[in-house]
């Protein structure tokens, strides 16, 4: 039975027909389709386990390989690979958000197939309507050391990827990245062999068949999942091996760098279930941001009650490097400067300042910059009802840990960043549980730049409520790689894995032509109006304002708009969208509506109807393109009073590299 598989697989990818049908026909071929039937997975054994993804009957994975090495060479290959207890269930439940980045409740529906081996490994297929997973599970009494964990995912056809390549660093290897690249799209086979890159990738079929986005969830004491490219159709995942010797990099953001690693990838429990390899499908690009299948198959929290996190808003002076303006004080890291920031925050409706780095020296969390006087600035936030939040380096919180979180939250500080980690090998990711957990014990909230996305951590670990692992607005500061068509690719790519800390509001703006790293005053490509839209259609549950205050403190009632944007939300929408070219995301959030849009360079009108409302009125404050933002993108109007229902239709204009955001209240 087992040969003729073999010799019927071989023959269908010689003639590059992908026939799977064959498979189909054979007795030793599992299946198991989502709830509607529209997706199904296909398995078998053929001394590795095989597997095909299918949709409305049309193949999205050709037959793909899953598998994994032990380091006494126990494996899941061989003739003894045989299956002990094939089990289906079906599960339908409804997940209660602590921290909703997109929804409150999510529905959890899907069919479940398991396959338990002879040999003490398990392999779990889930299938939801929107998509489709696999995990490894192991059943050994004693640890286990992983040499290698086998993910070929092949595709058929000559199908296109948006694909982050990693940029080797001159003095580390290529697992060391802080995972902010660019998504050009390129056609999967003209990756040539060796090229990494990191998930989550979009790939999208050449004859219009659903996209896949290809991910990992649930990471956890295991490292994360880069993916190769192969010169053809085909992805490899690809882990860092175990860092043996670290060496500090040195220089003013020191951090660890890997010297010498193992020929292993993981040391671990013998019984424990490894990342799922994650599948999204969607038929249409609009059903790529607002898909959390991530979250879903993610594990629930383990830090108990979390009705104490509460995210939302703040502002970070980073970016703009403290460049006030008309204040009766030198500006800088001092402490005017921060009880300046302090009062900006008061006054718009912002939770929360950063006081990035700077504020302390970078490797003593405990030696105050000079020129700020602390007890000041939290005295004075206090009195404003404005909360500090603190930066600090991943390596030198790691070594001041427990004593650095209890001065914090003596400070009465509940969130925290901490940055410049850049890797993700196994070591790394227990780092980060580590983190979170001692966070979570203070009841104080986390944010990790320098960070790897966050697949499903967040759902785990609900205080640490936002994540890096962007390319976003700092990047203005020193390049030209910010593009609108890049912000447009991030809900489909990158936004796939969880909330990201983009760091929008940037108020200097410019067209195309006029588009260029300025000192001191850093420059955004595109609209105020396309900044602006990014509050609401970038997920991130603890958003930051990162423009200005001095510039925003001139232009009141936009400051208000966006001081006043929940970060959390009810319900998420998306209306209208087209990878790297434009998006309509609507949010709800108790009772109101918030709608914003983005495009690229090219200038839109788009008709947005409002079916999606309550019955009844909505009072609307309308943000938009000014009708010389083609030409002066700062130009924006903003206007209040007009009523809206469901049975309405906006009509917007979008400058090239435009926006706008519509604020829906609901009238009694």
């Amino acid at each position: 039975m087992q040969t003729r598989t073999l010799l019927k697989y071989l023959v269908a990818c010689l003639c590059g027909l992908y026939n799977l049908q064959a498979h189909a026909a054979e007795t030793d071929t599992l299946r198991v389709d989502s709830p509607s039937g529209r997706i199904e997975v296909r398995l078998w054994l053929d001394s590795q386990v095989h597997y095909s993804i299918w949709y409305d009957r049309l193949p999205l994975m050709a037959p793909s390989v899953l598998g994994l090495e032990l380091t006494d060479g126990r494996s899941m290959s061989g003739r003894s690979l045989r299956i002990r207890s094939v089990r289906r269930t079906a599960a339908d439940d409804t997940i209660r958000v602590p921290v909703p980045e997109k929804r409150r409740l999510i529905r959890d529906r899907y069919h479940q197939l398991t396959l338990q081996f002879r040999d003490p490994f398990t392999v779990y297929f889930r299938v939801y309507d929107d998509g489709a997973a696999y995990r490894i599970g192991t059943r050994f009494r004693d640890s286990i050391t992983i040499r290698r964990e086998t993910a070929r995912f092949v595709f058929p056809g000559h199908p296109s990827v948006y694909f982050p390549a990693v940029q080797k660093r001159d003095h580390a290897d290529i697992f060391h990245t802080s995972y902010e690249e660019n998504y050009p799209l390129r056609r999967l086979d003209s990756l040539p062999p060796g090229t990494l890159g990191y998930s989550p990738v979009l790939v999208v079929p050449a004859d219009g068949r659903p996209r896949i986005g290809l991910t990992e969830s649930d990471l956890l004491d295991y490292p994360g999942m880069f993916l190769a490219g192969t010169g053809s159709g085909t992805l490899e995942g690809v882990c860092a091996p175990y860092p043996l010797e670290e060496q500090s990099s040195g220089g003013l953001y020191p951090q660890w760098l890997v010297s010498r690693r193992a020929s292993y990838i993981a040391r671990t429990a013998g019984t424990r279930n490894l990342p799922w390899r994650v599948f999204i499908v969607a038929p249409e690009d609009r059903d790529l941001p607002g898909n959390d299948l991530v979250y879903r198959l993610a594990t629930p929290s383990r830090i108990g009650d979390a009705s104490w996190v509460h995210p939302g808003n703040l502002t970070d002076e980073w970016i703009v490097d403290i460049n006030l303006f008309g204040v009766p004080f030198r500006a800088g890291l001092n402490t005017n400067s921060y009880l300046y920031y302090i009062d900006f925050a008061k006054r718009f409706g912002f939770d929360r300042i950063m006081m990035d780095a700077g504020w302390s020296d970078n490797t003593d969390l405990f030696r105050i910059t000079p020129s700020i006087n602390l007890d000041s600035i939290l005295d004075h936030a206090r009195r404003q009802g404005v909360r500090i939040s603190m930066w600090t380096l991943a390596q030198t919180l790691d070594r001041q840990l427990d004593s650095a979180l209890d001065r914090f939250q003596r400070w009465g500080v509940d969130f925290i960043m901490t940055d410049f980690i850049d890797r993700d090998d196994q070591k790394t990711v227990r780092f980060y549980q580590r983190i979170a957990e001692a966070c979570a014990r203070r009841r104080i909230m986390i944010m990790f730049h320098g960070a790897y996305p966050p697949k499903g951590f967040n759902r785990t670990y609900p205080n640490a409520v936002t994540r890096e692992g962007v390319l976003g607005s700092e990047y203005n500061i020193w390049s030209d790689r910010v593009t609108p068509a890049h912000d447009l690719t991030l809900p489909f790519t990158r936004m796939l894995a969880g909330s990201m800390d983009y760091e929008p509001g940037l108020l200097h703006n410019a067209t195309r032509s006029g588009t260029r790293p300025v000192a001191g005053e850093v420059t955004s490509p595109g609209t105020r109006c396309h900044q602006v839209a990014m509050f609401v259609v970038y997920d991130s549950p603890m958003q930051i304002f990162s423009g200005n205050p001095s510039e925003g403190q001139r232009e009141p009632d936009l400051m208000h708009l966006i001081g006043s944007l929940p970060t959390t939300w009810d319900d998420t929408r998306i209306l209208q969208a087209r990878v790297a070219e434009y998006i309509v995301t609507a949010r709800l959030k108790d009772g109101n509506w918030y709608v914003a849009g983005m495009n690229d360079w090219t200038p839109r009108d788009l008709e947005v109807p409002l079916d999606f409302l309550q019955e009844g009125t909505y009072a609307a404050t309308i943000c938009r393109d000014g009708i010389n933002a083609d030409r002066y993108a700062a130009d924006y109007s903003l206007t209040t009073g007009t009523v809206l229902r469901r049975q309405d239709t906006l009509t917007l204009h979008l400058a090239p590299g435009g926006g706008f955001l519509v604020k829906l209240e609901k009238r009694p």
